[in-house]
């Protein structure tokens, strides 16, 4: 059976020697580790894919050996688990669904909800479930619940704003901590807000890109997962680049959501720990 084990606890001496042993006591073999050490923060990081058959001391035993707080997980085959929010803009949210048709990642669409209907026909052309929530007449707040109490019906892992374009309330952030991935339409921290492709053409930049990024109560100022850009020239209008970026922002997107369902982001603090 492949499992994969995910640790973080604050750093100390021996810690790789300490997980790696007890693997070994457990009779279970390690295909792979990745680790990584804050040295400013004092946290340590480590990612490790392992066969085997994991028994039910394994998780108590590791914790006990690891510095008070560790946060350890195992994880199986299962596919993990994702509500996509979703607008009006189709290429996002098109280049997941295409990603889940080919079986081209380890990812279940749950359902689909949006504040209107007109990516119904895209999502349920591919037989995933399509919830439209209206926020007309509805305070922001009194549409993020409506839009919390439908997410939950799923329990999902993870919820990725695939153009979802309102802002969160702090409310729903906090209701989904560390869970909501967004995609923002620019190379964070430049140009954030509404229309940045405008802002990059009036600055006259050389280069356009993407951010995906976990999301907090500060707009587009979440982790950074991951970033891809492309070269642009003075010929290329605002409108040019942002049909440019519209391809970036489905490849970085579609990517950051692959990162985490194959257990490879760690939040720390303000930053990721990515193991791509």
């Amino acid at each position: 059976m492949s499992i994969v084990l995910t640790t973080q606890c604050r750093d100390d001496v021996g810690l790789i020697a300490k997980v790696t042993g007890l693997c070994y006591e457990h009779n279970l073999n390690i295909v792979r580790n990745n680790e990584f050490v804050d040295k400013a923060g004092e946290r340590f990081f480590m990612r490790t894919e392992l066969t085997g058959n994991v028994g039910e001391q394994f998780l108590p035993q590791l914790r006990n050996v690891l510095p008070d707080g560790a946060q350890v997980h195992l994880h199986g085959n299962e596919k993990t688990k994702v509500v996509l929010l979703a607008t009006k803009e189709a290429h996002c949210l098109g280049g997941m669904l295409l990603k889940q048709y080919e079986n081209a990642f380890n990812v279940e669409i749950q359902a689909v909800v949006a504040n209107y209907d007109t990516l119904k026909p895209l999502v349920e052309g591919f037989g995933v479930p399509f919830h439209l929530v209206s926020h007309q007449g509805l305070t922001r707040e009194q549409h993020d619940d409506a839009m919390a109490q439908v997410i939950e019906q799923y329990q999902p892992d993870f919820i990725g704003l695939a153009k979802y374009m309102r802002v969160l309330s702090p409310q729903f952030v906090a209701r989904f901590s560390n869970q909501i991935i967004n995609i923002h339409h620019s190379f964070l921290p430049a140009f954030i807000g509404a229309k940045p492709y405008h802002q990059a053409f009036e600055r006259g930049v050389k280069i356009i890109g993407a951010t995906a990024h976990f999301v907090n109560d500060e707009l587009d100022e979440g982790p950074i997962i991951m970033q891809d850009v492309t070269q642009v020239s003075h010929a290329d209008s605002a409108e040019a680049m942002a049909k440019m970026g519209r391809d970036i922002e489905k490849v970085v997107f579609c990517k950051a959501i692959q990162l985490a369902a194959e257990h490879k982001l760690f939040i720390n603090g303000n930053k990721t720990v990515v193991f791509a």
